[in-house]
């Protein structure tokens, strides 16, 4: 390895602005309105320290661990991302190859501009869809039987985004979604019908919100599958216990990467209050937001996550360098993790407890 190439994900997030026209940067990277919960989801992994344990034997460790009852070389996990052709021409493909060959799973959006087949094609990891309930439950349905068909293994619904938030950045940069870049997946499916608004209502609460998911989607969405649902974007223990008495199977502790509602907790600083919930009814809980380092990870498992999701720093991957970049950043990050493992003294990610951590 030369000098000139990055040797940790902040390198990459450095190359990749650079790489990148500033409107697509704005739209792939940038967070919501004033950027404070995208500022704030970083500030929470900082302010954790880490109280090592010396004199341990880690020799012949691992760092496996079991997410939704199946078994992982590590907890490092691909957010879903839209648009990913963005970033490159090869796109979700890319990032798929990666993932396979750093074994790491990973889960698609339904916004990918990449088909579920081709994408399942590229990477045997990846997994998991995510979806956002369509206006049309048929269409929603059309999405899970073909990732049912394309082999995948669990479904996560958002849940945090009823209305896209405010976001200034790409508002500034001008950005528009290329005419050769679009959701490909959801091509057909039926648009919401137009209809002008009444004196003194709101495009917002009066028409946006109107085909947002509920807790009785999720029920409905039960009857619909046997795969396992893990519903992302919960930041209060209040909708973890509504999780439970869902049925899902696992949660996500996150803010979206603060990309919809600004000034949001930071999705550290909710986790702990959320797995002590859900991990005594044996749900699977997952965190993303910030994660930077290996010693993010670590943090994470401490405080109760099974394991972690990464985002923006797979796309500064796959902006500098398609497949090979992602690799890479999962690359470092799991040396990284494997490091910081050893120097906590922990040979297994079941020594990760919280008393190796102080908030």
């Amino acid at each position: 390895m030369t000098q000139s190439q990055p040797v940790c994900l902040a390198d990459y997030e450095v190359a990749a602005l650079a790489a990148l026209p500033t409107d697509r940067a704005a739209y792939l990277f940038a967070g919501a309105a004033d950027e404070i919960t995208h500022g704030a989801n970083r500030d929470a992994w900082d302010r954790v320290r880490i109280v090592p344990r010396v004199l341990r034997k880690v020799a012949g460790g691992n760092t496996k661990v079991s997410v939704l009852g199946r078994e992982l070389a590590h907890p490092i996990l691909v957010a879903p991302m839209a648009f990913q052709k963005l970033a490159h021409p090869y796109g979700e493909a890319a990032t798929a190859a990666a993932a396979a060959a750093q074994d790491a799973l990973m889960a698609l959006s339904c916004q990918s501009s990449t088909t579920i087949e081709e994408v399942s094609r590229a990477g045997g990891s990846a997994r998991w869809l995510q979806v956002y309930f369509q206006p049309s439950r048929d269409d929603t349905l059309k999405l899970i039987r073909r990732a049912e068909s394309a082999g995948f293994e669990a479904i996560v619904v958002t849940c945090d985004a009823p209305v896209t938030g405010i976001r200034n950045a790409e508002q500034r940069a001008g950005f528009q979604l290329p005419p050769d870049i679009r959701p490909v997946n959801m091509e057909g499916f039926t648009l919401p019908p137009f209809q002008p608004l009444n004196e003194g209502e709101s495009v917002v609460l009066d028409r946006l919100t109107t085909f947002a998911a509920s807790w009785d989607d999720i029920a409905w969405l039960k009857q619909q599958t046997t795969l396992p649902i893990v519903l992302k974007g919960l930041l209060s223990p209040a909708d973890a216990q509504l999780a439970i008495e869902a049925g899902a199977s696992g949660v996500i502790v996150s803010n979206h990467g603060g990309r919809t509602l600004d000034t949001a907790i930071a999705s550290l600083d909710a986790l702990p209050d959320i797995a002590a919930i859900a991990r005594p009814a044996g749900l699977s809980v997952l965190v993303d937001g910030g994660i930077m380092r290996g010693t993010d990870v670590l943090k994470a498992l401490a405080l109760g996550a099974h394991a972690v999701l990464v985002g923006r720093p797979i796309l500064h991957g796959l902006a500098v360098n398609g497949a090979l970049g992602v690799s890479h950043v999962l690359r470092i990050l799991r040396d990284e993790f494997e490091v910081a493992m050893a120097l906590a003294g922990c040979r297994t990610t079941a020594e990760i407890t919280d008393d190796i951590v102080r908030r």
